[in-house]
């Protein structure tokens, strides 16, 4: 036997030429993914909607700092979405008594609106509505940018981070189940009550040393991880998402026409393994629909509903826009609202608000 034969007759099977599996070949998507100019737009309206809001509430609140002669401006009642405690407090007493509540109906309003949101449309709130999402998404993006990247949190330390919003919300589910629905309308027909909106607008007006290093903490680390206080910290985020599991609408991965190219795992926010699933069920998806803008394999991926039905992005755009309009466009022709507190009360009460206390 020659020593070439010895050779191959000792070459282990292992070491036989291995052939990689073929890729898939690409069918591209045909026009343009229009999900995200629609997303972004949907954005900066109702990020533009929240800062005329904050502008006329903060002149509605200094007319009665300033005295008679003040130019007169009318309370706007959508400022009370900021107002999450009071919104859970009163749908309680909504389902409870079937009357709607007289102090901060509108905080009821819109929590319906955005659960019904999160339930219909995944957790489409956080990422297509909710302005604090729109300035971490700005603040991530923003980082990558200068810094040509993120950084994801070891496992071992994300897990554990992801759980304390769970934590929070669980706090503020405690202590709102701990209510009567007589206590309900008590609490907030007290002073403090009445006025929440005013002492929320004080906190950010007056900020302490305290809470102006959190926040700024906040701000620095939501530029080197994504969405930091959206995935960490929202107990707001952390109740749309259990909502959003009770979603028809999933985003659905197709293997066949999937090319493998990670690129939509690379793009999810949330850190989702998407190349990975055949439907993505997680509470941390928030229906942002950016892997589907990145995907280039036409029918990879989708947003689908039972029965295989696809979703459009317009469709999911117009569908939020409808609820919200709709919901609460009904709300103000029932006169469910506004909230029905004089306005001698607010002359009272406004100048002397930062002294009122937890009842």
């Amino acid at each position: 036997m020659s020593a070439a034969e010895q050779l191959i007759e000792l070459r282990p099977e292992s070491s036989a030429p291995h052939h990689p599996t073929p890729r898939k070949k690409l069918v591209r998507k045909p026009g343009r993914d229009w999900s995200q100019p629609m997303r972004r737009t949907l954005q900066g309206l109702f990020l533009a909607l929240n800062l005329y809001l904050g502008v006329q509430f903060y002149l509605f609140v200094r007319q009665f700092e300033s005295g008679p002669g003040t130019l007169r401006v009318p309370r706007p009642a959508g400022v009370e979405g900021w107002l999450p405690i009071a919104g859970m407090m009163n749908l309680k007493y909504f389902l409870l008594t079937g009357r709607v509540p007289d102090v901060h109906p509108a905080a009821m309003v819109l929590l319906a609106v955005f659960l019904l949101i999160s339930i219909l449309f995944r957790k489409a709130f956080c990422s297509w509505l909710c302005p604090i999402g729109t300035l971490s998404e700005a603040l991530w993006k923003l980082g990558r940018g200068f810094l040509k990247r993120n950084w994801i949190m070891p496992r071992w330390v994300d897990i554990p981070l992801r759980g304390l919003k769970y934590l929070l919300l669980a706090f503020f589910v405690y202590a709102v189940a701990g209510l009567s629905a007589e206590g309900i309308p008590a609490f907030l027909s007290s002073p403090y009550g009445m006025v929440a909106d005013v002492k929320m607008l004080n906190f950010f007006r007056f900020l302490s040393t305290t809470v102006g290093v959190t926040l700024a903490a906040l701000v620095l680390l939501s530029v080197f991880f994504q969405n930091f206080w959206c995935r960490y910290l929202c107990p707001y985020g952390a109740l749309m998402g259990l909502a959003s599991l009770l979603s028809p609408a999933r985003i659905r991965r197709e293997p066949e026409r999937c090319i493998d190219c990670a690129k939509c795992t690379r793009a999810c926010p949330a850190l989702l393994p998407v190349d990975k699933l055949d439907f993505v069920r997680s509470a941390e998806c928030t229906g942002c629909l950016e892997c589907l803008a990145v995907c280039p394999a036409r029918g990879a991926l989708d947003l689908s509903l039972p029965a295989r039905r696809r979703m459009p992005a317009w469709g999911m755009a117009a569908g939020i826009a409808i609820l919200f309009l709709g919901i609460i466009g009904y709300a103000k022709w029932r006169g469910a609202w506004e909230s029905r507190i004089p306005e001698s009360v607010y002359r009272q009460y406004v100048p002397v608000a930062s002294e009122f206390q937890h009842p």
